[in-house]
C-alpha cells in the first residue's frame, strides 16, 4: 500500500488503523475498546487491554525461539569496556533485578527514579521496572542536584537506581555527591538508593539508606511479569517547560508499545534481527524509545554506546561501531555529525571502515542543516533522513518513512507526517496558512496512540500547556510551513524552550537563576545560533551600578551558578553586560529582537518599541564583544 493511500487510511478511519496495529504485538487479553476518553475528558487508547512492556520486549523472543539472538550490544570506549547479552541472558538479567526491588518492597505503581550512565544496569533497571509495574523516570546524569530534587519531589520514588559515577571522555563524574545533595534538598525522602559501584570511582555507602546492586542481586530471586492494564503508566520523563518547572511527560504500556512497533516497520524499516544503533542516552526520549524498547519490542539487536562522537578516541569512532556490529540503521544528532565533519572533513578517518551493512542514516533532535546533511550524503552515499518528533510525542510526527518507499528528500524538510498525525499549520487567529507561508505546527486530536496522555499528576497543566491555544489540537510549540507538494519544515521554537545539540532547556529558567545573583539588575537569556549544537544560550545582563567594574568576575560567578544549578548539559557559558534592554513600552524585553542581533539575521521592530537607540547599543556590545 502506497504512503498517500495508508497515510489517508490512518486520518480517516484511525480506529481500524491503530486496531490493525495492535494485532502486530502479543496481549494477553486484546483491548475491545481502541480510541475511548478518561475521567478528565482525554483520549485513552487500548482501555482494558491487557499486556507487559518488559514481556514484549524480552520473554515473547525467547518463547518464539530466538533467545541466542544478541539483544543488547555495550561498547564503552570511556572504560574500554564491551559486553553483549542474547534475549535469553538479558531476560535473566532483568528478571533478577525485578526480584531486587520486589525483595526492597516495591509495588506496582510505585515510581523508580535512575540516575545512571549508559551502562548495562540502566537498561535492566527499566525493563525491570517495567517488568513489575513500577513506574520508571530516567534523569539524566549531567542534571545537577536541584532539577534531580525537583524531580524527586514531583515523582516521589520509592527508591534512586544510580552509578555511583560516570566518565565522559577524561573526565569522572561522581554521581553520589549529587544524589546525596538532590535527596537533603528535596522535601519527598525516597527509602533509599541502590546504588552500582563502578571501578574507577567508588563511592562511601550511607547505612540503612544505600544498598550496592551486585550484593542485592546475589540473593534475588527472579521475578515474573505483571499483568498491566494498556493504560497503565510505564514511565515519566521530565522536559522543560517555559515556566522552568520540568512537566512531567507519561507514556502508557499499550499505546506505547503498539506505536514504537509501528515506528520501527514504517519509517526507520527495521525487521526482527536486525542491528539498530542509535547513538543518543537514555536520559533522553530517543534512549527511551529507540535504545531500550523500541528495538528490543520489534526483536532487533540494539546498542548501548557510552562514549562521544570524537575524542572516544578520535571522529571515526561511530564508523568502527557500524563496522564492528554490523550496523543497519543508525540514528544520531545533526549535532554529532557536525562535531565529527569538523573533526574529518576530509574523511581520512571514516575511509578506514566497511560500513557496506549501513542501510539508513537518521538525524533528529534538531533541525539538520542543509550543509550536514549534504555533507553526511556525499560522504555515506546512501540515504540520510531527517525527521521530527518531541518528548512529548514519542516517536517521529514527521519523516520520510523507509518502510514504506521513500520519497525524494527535500533538504532542510524533515518530511511528510507519520501515519496518524494530522498536521496542520495555523495562524494566531486559528485559520489554516497556505502553502509556503509560516505558522504554529499543530496536530488535530486526538493524537495517535503512544503520545503522552497527560502529564504526572497535572493533568489541568496538560490541557493548558498543550490544547488550550488551539482547541482541538494539540500545539507542539513549534513555527513552520506546508511547501506546496506536502513537504512540512519545522522553523523552531515560539516559546522561550531552545535545542542544545537536541537537550530541550528553558532559557526562563537560566534567566531566572541569573537574575537571582546579588550583582543583577536585569536580565535576559536567549538561544542565539551555534554552528555545533544548534543553539547555546546567551546571557544578556544589566548590573546594578555599584558593580560595574566587576563584570569578568561576575560573568564567571553567572556561568558557575548556571551550571550548579542545571547541570553542564546547559552550555551556558557567554555573558554580555549592557546598560540596558530593549523593551516595549509596557516593559516586556523583546527577546525575540535580541537573539536576532546575535545571529545577525533581519527582524522586525515593533511599534511599541521603548527606545530605538538601544538596538544600536546592543550591537556595538556585540560588535566589540567579537573584535575582541
Amino acid at each position: 500500500m502506497s504512503y498517500p493511500t495508508k497515510y489517508d487510511q490512518s486520518i480517516s478511519e484511525k480506529e481500524d488503523f491503530w486496531r490493525a496495529e495492535a494485532q502486530k504485538i502479543n496481549w494477553f487479553t486484546f483491548p475491545e475498546t481502541i480510541l475511548s476518553t478518561d475521567g478528565d475528558d482525554l483520549y485513552r487508547w487500548y482501555a482494558g487491554g491487557k499486556m507487559n512492556t518488559s514481556y514484549l520486549a524480552l520473554d515473547i523472543h525467547v518463547e518464539q525461539g530466538r533467545g541466542a539472538q544478541t539483544a543488547l550490544i555495550y561498547d564503552s570506549p570511556v572504560t574500554g569496556v564491551k559486553k553483549q547479552y542474547t534475549y535469553i541472558e538479558l531476560l535473566h538479567e532483568v528478571s533478577l533485578f525485578a526480584g531486587v526491588l520486589k525483595a526492597q518492597g516495591v509495588e506496582k505503581g510505585d515510581r523508580i527514579v535512575i540516575y545512571m550512565p549508559m551502562v548495562p544496569e540502566a537498561v535492566i533497571g527499566m525493563l525491570a521496572c517495567a517488568r513489575i509495574g513500577a513506574v520508571h523516570s530516567v534523569v539524566f546524569g549531567g542534571f545537577a542536584a536541584h532539577e534531580l530534587a525537583i524531580r524527586i519531589n514531583d515523582a516521589r520514588p520509592k527508591y534512586i537506581l544510580m552509578a555511583s559515577g560516570g566518565k565522559e571522555i577524561d573526565k569522572i563524574i561522581p554521581y553520589k555527591p549529587i544524589v546525596d545533595a538532590a535527596i537533603k534538598e528535596a522535601y519527598f525522602k525516597p527509602d533509599g538508593c541502590i546504588v552500582l559501584q563502578r571501578d574507577f570511582i567508588p563511592c562511601n555507602m550511607q547505612h540503612d539508606l544505600d544498598f550496592d546492586w551486585e550484593t542485592l542481586v546475589s540473593k534475588a530471586t527472579p521475578a515474573t511479569f505483571e499483568i498491566m492494564d494498556a493504560c497503565d503508566p510505564l514511565y515519566i520523563l521530565y522536559t522543560s517547560g517555559t515556566t522552568g518547572a520540568p512537566k512531567g511527560i507519561v507514556r502508557d504500556n499499550g499505546g506505547h508499545a503498539v506505536a514504537l512497533n509501528s515506528s520501527m516497520e514504517y519509517v526507520y524499516n527495521a525487521d526482527p534481527g536486525s542491528v539498530f544503533w542509535a547513538a543518543s542516552d537514555i536520559g533522553w526520549v530517543v534512549g527511551h524509545s529507540y535504545i531500550v524498547y523500541g528495538p528490543l519490542i520489534r526483536g532487533c539487536t540494539t546498542i548501548l554506546f557510552e562514549g562521544k562522537p570524537i575524542r572516544t578516541p578520535d571522529a571515526g569512532t561511530f564508523w568502527r561501531v557500524i563496522e564492528e556490529y554490523k550496523v543497519n540503521t543508525f540514528f544520531t544528532a545533526p549535532t554529532a555529525i557536525r562535531a565529527i565533519k569538523k573533526e574529518d572533513f576530509e574523511g581520512e578517518l571514516f575511509n578506514k571502515y566497511d560500513l557496506s551493512s549501513l542501510k539508513y542514516l537518521f538525524l533528529a533532535g534538531e533541525r539538520t542543516d542543509v550543509a550536514t546533511y549534504e555533507w553526511a550524503s556525499a560522504m555515506l552515499k546512501r540515504p540520510v533522513i531527517d525527521h521530527w518528533w518531541q518528548t512529548e510525542s514519542g516517536y517521529p510526527m514527521l519523516a520520510n518513512l523507509a518502510g514504506v518507499g521513500l520519497i525524494p528528500v527535500k533538504p532542510g524538510s524533515a518530511g511528510k507526517p507519520m501515519f496518524g498525525f494530522d498536521i496542520r499549520i495555523l495562524s494566531p487567529d486559528h485559520d489554516f496558512m497556505p502553502p509556503n507561508q509560516e505558522g504554529a505546527v499543530v496536530i488535530k486530536l486526538p493524537l495517535p496512540p503512544g503520545c503522552l496522555p497527560g502529564l504526572w499528576n497535572d493533568n489541568e497543566r496538560f490541557v493548558s500547556s498543550y490544547l488550550t491555544e488551539f482547541p482541538g489540537y494539540y500545539f507542539s510549540g513549534d513555527g513552520g510551513y506546508r511547501d506546496d507538494d506536502g513537504y512540512i519544515y519545522i522553523t523552531g521554537r515560539m516559546d522561550d524552550v531552545i535545542n542544545v545539540a537536541g537537550h530541550r532547556l528553558s532559557t526562563s529558567e537560566m534567566e531566572e537563576i541569573v537574575a537571582s545573583h546579588y550583582a543583577v539588575a536585569e536580565c535576559a537569556v536567549v538561544g542565539c545560533h551555534d554552528e555545533m549544537k544548534g543553539q547555546l544560550p546567551v546571557g544578556f545582563v544589566v548590573l546594578k551600578h555599584s558593580y560595574d567594574q566587576q563584570s569578568d568576575q561576575i560573568a564567571l560567578e553567572l556561568v558557575a551558578k548556571v551550571r550548579d544549578t542545571i547541570g553542564a548539559v546547559a552550555a551556558f557559558k557567554t555573558v554580555h553586560f549592557v546598560e540596558r534592554l530593549p523593551k516595549t513600552r509596557s516593559g516586556k524585553i523583546l527577546r525575540k529582537i535580541i537573539r536576532a542581533i546575535a545571529d545577525d539575521v533581519p527582524y522586525q521592530v515593533p511599534s511599541t518599541i521603548e527606545d530605538m537607540t538601544v538596538l544600536d547599543e546592543l550591537k556595538w556590545v556585540l560588535k566589540k564583544t567579537a573584535d575582541n
